[in-house]
C-alpha cells in the first residue's frame, strides 16, 4: 500500500553503529524457480559495490544502510537471508512491518515498499525467470529491514545535521544481529516493533498522531476570522465560528454548544482548556494569540506530532527510570521516576540568538555560593558598556577584573583601570561576580559536565518566572525551585537534610557537594506530547527548530 502524496517524507539517514544476520522461513504461496547457490554469487557481486561505493543503489533504489547491508551478508558468506531455493521467507510479514511504519510518523516508501511489492509480486507468481530479481530483492528487503529498525530505535534524521543544536545520542541498537534472530525465529515483525521506544510519552504520542490524522478524514478545521477579542457575556457570528473550531478539535462538546452564537461559561472553560494545551495565558478571552493558536492548520498539527515522535526517538532508546528532563520549548524541567513527574518547576531558556543546546549529560555535583566567571563576550557586550555609563558598576555588583600574569591572575585596581586598554585586550582579563545575593547565578548551581558549558542555576531575578515565554539567559537554564531540586538530589546523603542546605546557603562561602546518585540531563525540546492526563499538548516554535528540521528532512539522504 502506497500512501497519499500529501503525507510528508522523512529522509532516510543511518549511522553505522550496528553489526551481523542471517535465516529463514515460509511463504506458502511462493513458487520455487532457482536453487539457492545460484543467488551467491549475485549477491556478492551487488554488495561489493556497496561496499567499494562503485553505486549505491539496487533497481535506482537508493540503499540508505549500505554499511549493515555490507556486514550482514559478509557475515553470511553472502547467502539469500529471504529466499530458499527460491522460495520467498518472511517476506508478506517485512512488508506489513513497513506499511504500519506510518503509524510511527515514518514513510513506508522510504523502506522501498513499491519495488519490493512488485519484485515479491512478480516472482511469486512465476512471471520472471530472471535470478537477478531474487538478488535485488533480497538486498532491498535487508536494507529496509536494518534501516527501519535504526529509524524506530533511534531515530530517521541525523540530529548533528538536522539542526546545528541536536546533538542528543539515541541507544546503540545491534540490528544486524537482531535481523538474524528474527529470521531464524521468524519473528519479523515483532522484533521491529520492539524496537520502538517504549516510553509512556512516545507511546501516548503515536496515539495523538493516530487521532490527529482521524480529524484529518472529516476535512481541515474551521478557521476564525479576524476581528475584535471575543470573551464571555459576547455574542456575534465569529462566537459561532469558535464553537464549530473547538467542536472540531474536541475541545468543546457537541452537547455543551447550543445553536446561537452567544459566549456562554461552558465556551469560555472550552477556551481556557485550550488556552492550557497550548500553553497560553489561560484567561478565557480569545485575543489575538489565541486566535492564531487556532486557526493553526490541522495538516501542520500533524506534521508537528510527527517532528516530535523522530525526536523522542533520538533519546528514548536506552533512557534510564531515573532521570531530568528540561523541555526548552515548553520551559519546565521535570524530576522522572518510572515515567511519572516527582519534582517540576518554570524556567527560563537562552535567547532566540543564545538559544539553548540539546544534548544529555550526567549531573555529578552542586554548586553552593557559586562565583560566576563571566564569559568574555558578555564582558565585551555587556558588561564593559555598563560600566563606561556607570563607572561603579562593578563594584556595586561585586565584580572583580583579573588580569592574566603567565601562569598567575592579578586582580587590577578597579579606581585606576584603564578600560579602553581592557576593552581592547579582553583576551588577557577575567570577569569574576562574587557569591552574593546579587550573583547572576544565583546561591546554587548545579553541575552536568558538557562542552557548551550550560547548567542549572538559580537567580536573582525571580519576577522573570511570571512570564509566559522565558527566553531570556545567554544558554544556561535559570530554575524556579533550586532549593527543592537540591534537596531532592542530596535526599541520599543524611548530612543534607533542608536545615542543612540552608545553613549552607546563608554561611555565604563557596562549597562543591557531590551528589550521591548521579542522574542524567537531558535537554529537549519538544513542541508535541501528551502530557499524563491524555492531554495533546502544543507549544510555539520558539528557536524555529521545528522549519529547520522538517527542511532538513527533505534534503537528500545521508549515506555513512
Amino acid at each position: 500500500m502506497i500512501h497519499a502524496i500529501d503525507r510528508v517524507i522523512i529522509v532516510l539517514i543511518i549511522i553505522p553503529l550496528f553489526l551481523c544476520a542471517e535465516s529463514i522461513s515460509a511463504d506458502n504461496n511462493s513458487k520455487p524457480s532457482f536453487t539457492e547457490s545460484a543467488l551467491t554469487p549475485l549477491i556478492k557481486q551487488r554488495v561489493d559495490k556497496l561496499a567499494s561505493h562503485s553505486q549505491r543503489s539496487v533497481r535506482n533504489e537508493e540503499i540508505y544502510s549500505a554499511y549493515l547491508v555490507t556486514r550482514f551478508y559478509k557475515g553470511r558468506d553472502y547467502a539469500s537471508a529471504w529466499s530458499y531455493n527460491g522460495t520467498l521467507q518472511q517476506v508478506d510479514i517485512l512488508i506489513k512491518a513497513i506499511d504500519e511504519s506510518y503509524g510511527e510518523g515514518l514513510s513506508p516508501a522510504y523502506y522501498h515498499l513499491a519495488p519490493i511489492n512488485s519484485l515479491a509480486e512478480n516472482i511469486k507468481k512465476g512471471l520472471s525467470r530472471d535470478p537477478s530479481l531474487l538478488a535485488d530483492l533480497d538486498i532491498l528487503l535487508t536494507d529496509a529491514f536494518l534501516t527501519l529498525g535504526c529509524h524506530l530505535s533511534a531515530g530517521c534524521a541525523n540530529p548533528l545535521t538536522a539542526a546545528s543544536e541536536w546533538f542528543a545520542k539515541g541507544g546503540k541498537v545491534d540490528v544486524t544481529s537482531l535481523l538474524e534472530q528474527a529470521l531464524r525465529k521468524k519473528r519479523i515483525r515483532e522484533t521491529l516493533m520492539q524496537l520502538r521506544p517504549e516510553k509512556d510519552i512516545y507511546i501516548r504520542l503515536r496515539h495523538a498522531l493516530a487521532e490527529y490524522r482521524e480529524f484529518a478524514l472529516k476535512g481541515e478545521w474551521p478557521q476564525m476570522s479576524a476581528g475584535p477579542a471575543l470573551k464571555k457575556g459576547m455574542t456575534s457570528e465569529r462566537v459561532g465560528e469558535l464553537k464549530k473550531r473547538l467542536v472540531a478539535s474536541g475541545d468543546l462538546k457537541l452537547k455543551e454548544t447550543m445553536p446561537n452564537n452567544r459566549f456562554d461559561d461552558s465556551l469560555e472553560q472550552s477556551v481556557i482548556a485550550f488556552q492550557l494545551r497550548h500553553g497560553i495565558s489561560a484567561d478565557g478571552t480569545v485575543g489575538r494569540t489565541t486566535r492564531k493558536a487556532l486557526n493553526v492548520p490541522l495538516k501542520q498539527r500533524i506534521r508537528q506530532i510527527e517532528l516530535n515522535l523522530e525526536r523522542l526517538r533520538w533519546i528514548l532508546g536506552n533512557i534510564e527510570d531515573r532521570f531530568i528532563i528540561v523541555n526548552i520549548a515548553d520551559f519546565r524541567l521535570y524530576v522522572i521516576e518510572g515515567d511519572l513527574p516527582v519534582l517540576s518547576m518554570k524556567v527560563v531558556v537562552g535567547k532566540p540568538y543564545l538559544s539553548t543546546p540539546i544534548f544529555t549529560s550526567k549531573m555529578t555535583y552542586i554548586v553552593i555560593n557559586p562565583s560566576w566567571n563571566i564569559p568574555k563576550s558578555i564582558a565585551l557586550k555587556e558588561i564593559l558598556p555598563k560600566v563606561q555609563r556607570n563607572p561603579r558598576y562593578l563594584a556595586e555588583q561585586n565584580i572583580d577584573v583579573l588580569q592574566n600574569e603567565g601562569t598567575h591572575e592579578k586582580k587590577i585596581d578597579l579606581r585606576n583601570a584603564n578600560w579602553s586598554r581592557i576593552n581592547s585586550n579582553i583576551s588577557q582579563y577575567r570577569f569574576r561576580q562574587q557569591p552574593g545575593p546579587k550573583n547572576a547565578l544565583g546561591q546554587l548551581k548545579f553541575m552536568f559536565p558538557n562542552s557548551f558549558d550550560v547548567y542549572l542555576h538559580d537567580t536573582p531575578a525571580k519576577s522573570l518566572f511570571s512570564e509566559n515565554i522565558r527566553t531570556f539567559s545567554h544558554g544556561c537554564i535559570r530554575i524556579e525551585k533550586p532549593v527543592e531540586l537540591a534537596e531532592y538530589l542530596l535526599r541520599e546523603d543524611p548530612r543534607w537534610t533542608r536545615d542543612a542546605l540552608i545553613a549552607a546557603i546563608d554561611k555565604g562561602t563557596e562549597q562543591v557537594v557531590t551528589i550521591p546518585k548521579p542522574l542524567n540531563v537531558h535537554l529537549l525540546y519538544l513542541t508535541a506530547w501528551v502530557d499524563n492526563e491524555g492531554s495533546v499538548q502544543f507549544r510555539n516554535d520558539i528557536y524555529g527548530r521545528d522549519k529547520r528540521l522538517e527542511q532538513a528532512l527533505f534534503k537528500k539522504p545521508y549515506i555513512p
